[in-house]
């Protein structure tokens, strides 16, 4: 079963936590210095916030799905959009190790499909920390520019 994904990156990390919160009706699943997240049932979402540098507001919305199979067949639903599919096999970001799959829509908002492996007890690579403050890739030939950071 899938679950939608939402990240958006804010400047005011303790009072989004607090909005959301009681947005919500519940604390955040995971929270760290510089990201929280909620993972809701009703409606079934996963919705993170970070404050790592990245513009504000809509980071990327997503699929997170709870096997490799799943992942395999939303791979396959991405490879027939007329758009550049990216494969990140044992990736590092947002506190998780994860298999994903990211695609940008025809407006350039970000699409990021994944199935979790493992919590890790940092947000990212260091190599990633180096690059960018997010974890969306940038498309070689992006449609409307920077999809982030």
């Amino acid at each position: 079963m899938k679950r939608m994904h939402i990240h958006v990156s804010v400047d005011n990390l303790p009072e989004s936590i607090q909005f959301y919160s009681a947005l919500f009706a519940s604390e955040p699943s995971v929270l760290k210095t510089d990201y929280a997240k909620w993972m809701l049932e009703d409606p079934r979402i996963n919705f993170a916030i970070s404050k790592r540098g990245a513009a504000l507001g809509l980071n990327h919305l997503g699929f997170q799905v709870e096997s490799a199979e799943e992942l395999a067949a939303m791979n396959q639903r991405l490879q027939q959009l007329q758009a550049e599919v990216i494969a990140e096999m044992d990736t590092a970001c947002c506190y998780a190790k994860s298999d994903k799959y990211w695609v940008n829509d025809p407006q350039g908002i970000a699409w990021e499909t994944f199935h979790t492996l493992d919590s890790i007890p940092v947000f990212g690579s260091e190599a990633l920390k180096a690059a960018s403050n997010c974890c969306v890739p940038t498309p070689s030939n992006p449609r409307s520019g920077s999809t982030c950071c």
